[in-house]
């Protein structure tokens, strides 16, 4: 047994304690759930006690959670468990180049950053093919980012439009008993992907971009028959569409344009019987190498950490 060691991280003033430690030690708790160590802090001093593995993933995680405030990034508690996570895989330092990154930003002129290893690596996919396959749970940022970069490239001419479309199929609810005309009984259902739009370009702008026809959000029968070029082009809930219609959606790409097709292969809500496109596609493509699948997992879940926790305990119920 190794006998218990302690070390101190000196911190500058109260400010840096408050945003180390989160609200009400929230943070601090957060860390202590997840670790053996015993954390003690007196104003700006912190004394972790424990054996020399953890006060080595702990120190790393502090100084990394340190050097992002001195930057000026405001930690949330999803990053503090993330960082904790990685530390133990000694990977902390990967964090500081996630926060370095800034991928887009929003109509209030926040920046937008990828929050995980994961989130980077499909981020770099788009960047780099004309196709790509996000896979993953919901809350792992497939559209949003995906909508990000849209927005991104249209805003630097690189595409002439964005295009958001997604298969009519809904949780067991059948369109046809929704009021409305057609456009009211479309716009609830697509209303995900307006949401990303207008947290990205405020809802004038995103009207007057469709007005110009320069953003279409449409369900997926709309493409039939059309050649999508200088276009980004995000297929949503992409799980849903038949195999005919994902068949017919790729084959739409046209020059100058990229395709991001989005999806989680768990939540298939099609009638009995008939095979999800993205599953087929799956399979059939994955000899393509120019066409990337990106697979995101739960650690890549940035939605509160109680959620996390929700998803964890149904996947551990089935």
């Amino acid at each position: 047994m190794h006998e218990d060691q302690t070390i101190k991280i000196r911190l500058k003033d109260p400010h840096e304690a408050l945003s180390l430690f989160g609200p009400q030690d929230g943070f601090l708790r957060i860390i202590e759930e997840r670790t053996d160590a015993k954390i003690v802090s007196r104003g700006e001093e912190v004394a972790i006690s424990g054996s020399p593995e953890e006060l080595e993933v702990l120190g790393h995680l502090f100084r990394v959670l340190l050097t992002l405030i001195r930057r000026g990034v405001t930690l949330t508690e999803r990053d503090v468990v993330y960082a904790q996570r990685l530390a133990r895989e000694g990977l902390a330092d990967e964090i500081l180049e996630l926060y370095g990154e800034k991928i887009g930003v929003t109509q209030k002129g926040k920046p937008i950053r990828v929050k995980t290893l994961g989130q980077r690596h499909y981020v770099s996919a788009i960047q780099k093919s004309d196709i790509v396959f996000g896979i993953g749970p919901a809350g792992t940022g497939k559209t949003f980012l995906a909508v990000v970069l849209a927005v991104t490239a249209l805003k630097e001419h690189r595409v002439k439009r964005i295009v958001l479309t997604r298969p009519a199929v809904e949780a067991g609810e059948s369109l046809g008993f929704l009021p409305g005309d057609l456009q009211e009984k479309v716009d609830p259902y697509l209303r995900p992907l307006y949401d990303s739009l207008y947290t990205m370009l405020g809802v004038e702008q995103v009207n007057k971009l469709m007005e110009r026809g320069m953003i279409e959000v449409a369900p997926l029968a709309y493409m039939r028959g059309r050649t999508l070029e200088d276009s980004f082009v995000i297929l949503d809930e992409a799980q849903n569409t038949t195999n005919e219609q994902m068949k017919m959606f790729l084959t739409r790409l046209g020059f100058g344009s990229k395709m991001v097709v989005t999806g989680d292969v768990t939540q298939v809500d099609l009638p009995k019987g008939k095979e999800s496109g993205l599953k087929v596609a799956e399979q059939v493509l994955q000899r393509i190498k120019d066409i990337p699948f990106v697979y995101l997992t739960q650690s890549d879940v940035v939605r509160h950490t109680l959620v996390q926790k929700v998803i964890d305990a149904y996947e551990q119920a089935e």
